[in-house]
């Protein structure tokens, strides 16, 4: 439920700031403030790798509980400032420097949150159910996601655009922040998953060190990322734009195809974490790089031609997406030992999104006016190859599922 909030806060910036753009940012037009305000969206990306890298050494040093409860305290900051800060014309200049101040304290957050929802997910779920478990990750990522454009849909139905714009924009940062104060407490509740032990030997180390003693699973981990998190933000953001653009899927129906898409891989993730239980992590990691690999290029020419052909991309995609999705707790966790979890998840795992993901829509839609129409799905393609290889030569080989498998390093 926390992972889920974490995102639904992270994502309702996106769909509220047309509504709250000209309230914060008041030079020039409506469209210059718009992209003003989606220019401070992308500092959330800036400060995702920080808050992988600190708050993962929290979670190695104080215990996954700890760092878990400071990343959902922070993103209830970060919402309520949203919600409540006067607009510019009340406040002048503090109005924008409140709301980058703001959307940072979130990008600190969710940066930090991945790392340490991961090793507990994963440190928490009993030997044979860990896959299971690890599904939950990208479910939350999900169900916060869906949950923002369905807030942001009804808004927009029940109140006139005035009313929007006027104040109907801060009720989804007053409701985000609110509930995960509330889901902050209930997150007092948790057990912790690290023993006392790990964490003062993790505390005795200098920031880096689990980095520079896990290089090669540091690699390891980006590898795996560049592939999947531009799949993730291409087929979640990028894909309806481009069926939009080349004019073959009206605004709307593609909105409501990668939605019905979400919803299948919400209600697919958990069975392909049971999936991997019996098969294990490496296949399922190997099924999604190396179907992307094979079917990138012809699913994003699929997406362009009408409804039908984007929902049959979108759903293909998410379902070979979900090999990944329901395994990257579980892969990331097992490349470390316990007490470097977090440092060796968080910023590698932070910094790839913000390089590989945070930049896929926009080159998405620079390569469809700039270059070849083949050169960017070819570019995904490449990377879900790399993926392919670095899961094939750098994942220990599947287990057995049942009794004999034993659990983590």
């Amino acid at each position: 439920m926390g992972n889920a909030l974490e995102w639904y806060d992270w994502n309702v910036y996106a769909l509220m700031a047309p509504f709250f753009a000209t309230k914060f940012f008041v030079a020039g037009s409506a469209g210059t403030a718009l992209l003003s305000s989606l220019a401070v969206f992308a500092v959330g990306f800036v400060a995702r790798p920080v808050g992988g890298l600190v708050m993962g050494a929290i979670s190695d040093r104080r215990g996954r509980r700890t760092a878990m409860l400071l990343s959902i305290g922070l993103m209830a900051a970060g919402s309520l400032i949203i919600g409540l800060t006067p607009d510019h014309a009340t406040i002048g200049l503090l109005a924008p420097v409140l709301l980058v101040t703001a959307r940072l304290v979130q990008g600190l957050s969710a940066g930090g949150e991945f790392a340490a929802a991961a090793a507990y997910l994963v440190e928490s779920a009993p030997t044979g159910r860990k896959g299971l478990y690890s599904s939950f990750l990208y479910v939350g990522n999900l169900a916060g996601t869906l949950l923002a454009s369905a807030l942001g849909a009804l808004l927009a139905l029940v109140l006139s655009t005035d009313a929007m714009a006027s104040w109907g924009w801060r009720v989804p940062f007053i409701v985000g922040g609110v509930a995960a104060l509330v889901l902050g407490v209930l997150r007092r509740g948790m057990d912790e998953t690290l023993d006392g032990e790990t964490r003062r030997a993790a505390s005795r180390e200098s920031l880096f060190t689990p980095l520079r003693q896990n290089a090669r699973a540091v690699l390891t981990l980006c590898g795996l990322t560049a592939g999947s998190t531009v799949v993730y933000y291409t087929w979640i953001v990028g894909l309806p734009a481009h069926a939009t653009a080349t004019g073959g899927v009206s605004p709307g129906n593609a909105l409501l195809a990668t939605t019905l898409a979400q919803i299948v891989l919400l209600a697919t993730l958990p069975a392909a974490g049971v999936l991997a239980d019996r098969i294990g992590p490496r296949r399922m990691v190997l099924t999604f790089a190396g179907g992307f690999a094979l079917a990138g290029v012809p699913l994003h020419a699929l997406a362009g031609l009408s409804f039908g052909g984007l929902l049959t991309a979108e759903i293909t995609g998410l379902l070979l997406f979900s090999g990944y999705g329901a395994t990257a707790a579980l892969v990331m966790a097992e490349l470390f030992p316990r007490g470097a979890r977090g440092t060796g998840i968080g910023l590698p795992y932070a910094a790839t999104v913000a390089v590989f993901g945070g930049t896929a829509p926009y080159l998405g839609a620079w390569t469809s006016e700039h270059a070849p129409g083949v050169a960017f799905p070819a570019y995904v393609s490449a990377l879900c190859a790399v993926t392919f290889l670095v899961a094939l030569f750098r994942l220990a080989p599947d287990r057995p599922a049942g009794p004999g498998r034993t659990d983590l390093h």
